[in-house]
């Protein structure tokens, strides 16, 4: 097999950003690099890797296309997309940089890459209005606590849907907290969100909330030893929820009520773990809510119902 040419030598063959998607695609597909971490395939890894790295817009590459590149620029494209493929590392990492619906974070190996569900749902339309099926008046939210709250995403765009709401971001792990400081003071929420360290609601310990949002770990065991190269750099305790990947959200279910004010309710995602849960909880009538990308993977419950299932 022909030994794959240097970075410096691909950066002196291309000269357009289209030159460098071309072979970025190539190479992801030839060393069958796996996406998933804010992008579904080599192509839109290849576009967001080229777009961040060169500091211009990721919502779409097709207006720089024929932009031609300074050797500074190429070098360090090559040298990017080389490293994509020889670590592993997933693209967010090396940029430092990941989106949730247009907004920036924040991330590096001490989080999870954020692609949250929960996200997307919350920009959806799900509060606030006369047509939001869970919150209708935004006002009446003072107090939001995001449950595992890894690189502090959900609680930074908490607070921008709920104004007038104090955010409890929640997390066991320091090094995320750490993670979740710099985006908070990046899009500069440190009035309004407070970091909290513990396990589970033990950070939150007698504190209620009007609306609470999870996305916990939620990887079965066995799902967990099987992942592939880019998800091992990701820290394992963010991805495993025990043997069948509920263990945490279970234990949420167990006490929400206990932490949710009278007419509040728990946001939570569960991934693939629909069936699972409703054979374990016939007595609670979950409502599922479904994203373009997701069925049945995020959940919502009030803690009415949680009390009139005995489950509190």
């Amino acid at each position: 097999m022909p030994e794959k040419p240097a970075s410096s030598d691909v950066a002196s063959q291309l000269s357009t950003i289209r030159d460098f998607l071309r072979w970025a695609l190539s190479e992801f597909r030839a060393a069958k690099v796996v996406h998933g971490h804010g992008t579904t395939s080599a192509t839109d890894e290849a576009a967001f890797l080229i777009l961040e790295a060169l500091h211009l817009p990721v919502d779409d590459i097709n207006p720089w296309l024929d932009a031609r590149l300074l050797d500074a620029e190429k070098h360090r494209l090559a040298n990017l997309i080389r490293t994509r493929i020889d670590t592993r590392l997933p693209a967010a990492y090396l940029v430092k940089r990941a989106y949730i619906h247009g907004m920036p974070f924040f991330v590096d190996e001490r989080v999870i890459v954020p692609r949250s569900y929960i996200g997307e749902l919350m920009f959806s339309g799900i509060f606030g209005g006369d047509e939001a099926p869970l919150i209708e008046d935004v006002a009446n939210v003072t107090s939001v606590l995001d449950l595992c709250t890894g690189s502090g995403c959900l609680a930074i765009i908490a607070a921008g849907i709920f104004p007038g709401a104090e955010v409890d971001a929640a997390d066991l792990s320091a090094d995320a907290l750490e993670v979740a400081r710099i985006n908070i003071d990046d899009h500069d929420v440190a009035d309004r969100v407070n970091l909290l360290q513990g396990d589970l609601f033990e950070a939150v310990e007698g504190r209620t909330y009007d609306l609470i949002i999870s996305n916990p770990p939620y990887v079965a065991g066995g799902e967990v030893e099987a992942f592939p190269p880019e998800y091992v750099h990701e820290p394992v305790m963010a991805h495993l929820g025990g043997e069948d990947g509920l263990d945490l959200v279970r234990r949420i279910l167990a006490v929400a009520a206990d932490h949710l004010n009278p007419g509040g309710g728990l946001l939570c995602e569960i991934g693939t773990g629909r069936e699972r849960l409703v054979d374990d909880y016939p007595q609670l009538d979950f409502l599922w809510l479904d994203t373009e990308e997701s069925e049945g993977e995020v959940f919502w419950i009030t803690r009415e119902q949680l009390l009139e299932a005995g489950i509190a």
